[in-house]
């Protein structure tokens, strides 16, 4: 029987001219930096073509030997808002029109433990994603979508083994095989202390968490992804491209030793890890970025013990740069989103999103949503970058960037390390002014007129204000209200509180916490009353 890699080669792709294109194509031996540990590692053992395949070890090019030749990145489009009724509709609206894996957003109380009907919540349900509330809205979310026929992503972090636990009782209510289902949640929270500020509990116990997860999948939802590590929100956040990619692999890192530390095997929970960066404008350094992670990651996860190549792979999701985005002249968007996703799939992403071009105004609108997903597809299928492994490996000026944004990032992992790790990085505060000084030198830039933003700073036009633009009403408030108080009254409460009292148990003691959560989401217990529960016993971190 042929393998993938077979049947692909059998294949022919050529240029519009006819000119046949090979797999992956070779040069010369590229001058590196000297000292830096790439080349301190081909200096021992020397780097012949063959190592620098893709699909091998350390993954420059490529964690399959055949990329995008066999199959297309996965074309998600970020989405949710308002009610689960509303993000339904838009998620079987963007599956018609050719997405291949769905990404959920989640509004901040859902983000953050808190119902709609929280006195916190207000002013904010259904503003920067769907309001989940129960697993009632997690049934309605995906009405007539078969979880078992895609992949789902779900950004959500302080509440991922809530959201996770609805995602895997749904699967079964559709009579899935949790085993066969497959996903991402990002459930990363050392960025959110850093960057983001959607936490909940200390880090101590957000670590706990974490490992219950790993934990608990490996078992019993093996094709699930259980970390997404996110550079994405570091680098919103103001960092550079260097400081996305050397936190990013930090944090990573952290997660690896905090499994260790439960004696999880690395060579099964390493293959579970994905992670999410972002790209930005500038093309080469961001596919220098891009081809750097995947050898700097191969390189720690053989350091910590992984012997299994698998292990070692970096995948990762893109999204572009909702920061990138200008609110003046926002069609310009389209071409900073085309630019963004182009340099994600030359530095071989698995997954993708591209932002709507009216991002900078509102949440996307129909249209919008259609034209970014368009900006996948053309690059896609017309472009022909994907015709052959790492396009650009083998520039001279590529090869030097990958190698530099490499030692650049590893001096920021030393000094970390030196630190103790991301936590104690985390805890001096680091990261928050490494990235808080960046960031004012980036705006200082514009300010100044020595970065060129266009339409911003230069090649300004008196413009009129935006049409059509898509909003959130307060009135989803009272909506989702509703439903918590008819779910109240219907449910068997004796039966949520014994699960929510279990769950108080397992959080005071030391047992793995997954199976007393998805027990209070069978029971119809509310996010909010299960993330109360944590809170009571984890506290709330300051």
């Amino acid at each position: 029987m042929k393998t993938k890699e077979e049947k692909t080669e059998e294949k022919k792709f050529c240029t519009d001219s006819g000119i046949e294109i090979k797999r992956i194509y070779f040069s010369s031996p590229i001058p590196r930096i000297s000292g830096s540990p790439v080349q301190q590692e081909a200096e021992k053992g020397g780097k012949g073509e063959e190592e620098t395949d893709a699909g091998r070890f350390p993954f420059t090019r490529g964690v399959q030997s055949d990329m995008y030749r066999g199959k297309l990145w996965t074309m998600r489009q970020y989405a949710g808002f308002s009610t689960a009724e509303e993000s339904n509709k838009r998620y079987k609206y963007l599956l018609a029109n050719g997405t291949t894996g769905l990404s959920v957003a989640f509004d901040l109380p859902t983000q953050i433990g808190y119902d709609s009907d929280h006195a916190l919540a207000e002013g904010e349900v259904g503003k920067s994603g769907v309001a989940i509330d129960s697993l009632r809205d997690m049934e309605i979310l995906f009405d007539g979508i078969k979880l078992e026929d895609i992949t789902t992503s779900m950004t959500i972090n302080s509440t991922a083994a809530i959201l996770l636990s609805m995602y895997i009782t749904l699967a079964k209510k559709q009579g899935a095989d949790i085993k066969k289902i497959s996903g991402t949640i990002q459930n990363d929270l050392l960025k959110e202390y850093a960057a983001r500020g959607t936490y909940i509990y200390p880090p101590k116990a957000s670590m706990r968490i974490i490992t219950d997860i790993f934990e608990y999948c490996a078992k019993e939802v093996p094709k699930w992804n259980t970390i997404s590590v996110s550079g994405y929100h570091i680098r919103e956040a103001g960092s550079t491209a260097v400081q996305e990619l050397a936190f990013t692999l930090a944090n990573g890192k952290a997660y690896l030793k905090a499994a260790l530390e439960r004696k999880l095997d690395i060579n099964v929970f390493a293959k579970r890890i994905s992670f999410f960066f972002n790209a930005h404008n500038n093309l080469f350094e961001e596919v220098a970025k891009f081809r750097a992670a995947r050898r700097m990651w191969a390189k720690i996860t053989k350091e910590l013990g992984a012997t299994d190549e698998r292990a070692m792979m970096l995948r990762f999701h893109t999204q572009t740069g909702g920061s990138t985005l200008t609110a003046q002249q926002p069609q310009n968007n389209i071409v900073r989103v085309t630019v963004q996703a182009l340099s994600a799939v030359l530095g071989g992403t698995q997954s993708l999103h591209t932002n709507g071009f009216d991002e900078a105004l509102s949440l996307p609108t129909e249209e919008a949503a259609r034209i970014a997903l368009r900006t996948q597809q053309i690059i896609g299928y017309e472009s022909g970058v994907t015709d052959t492994v790492d396009p650009l490996g083998g520039s001279y000026f590529v090869e030097a960037l990958t190698d530099e944004v490499e030692e650049k990032a590893w001096e920021y992992i030393r000094r970390i390390d030196a630190m103790g790790g991301s936590v104690a990085a985390i805890e001096q505060g680091f990261m928050q002014n490494e990235i808080a000084r960046s960031s004012y030198e980036y705006q200082d830039n514009i300010e100044k007129g020595k970065k060129i933003i266009v339409g911003v700073n230069k090649f300004t036009v008196e413009e009129k204000p935006q049409g059509d633009l898509f909003s959130i009403d307060d009135s989803i408030r009272s909506l989702q209200v509703e439903k918590i108080k008819s779910l109240k009254a219907k449910r068997d409460n004796s039966k949520v509180t014994a699960a929510l009292d279990k769950l108080e148990k397992a959080a005071k003691g030391n047992t793995n916490l997954m199976p007393s959560i998805l027990e209070s989401v069978e029971s119809y217990a509310t996010l909010g009353e299960i993330a109360d529960v944590m809170r009571k016993v984890f506290g709330e971190y300051k």
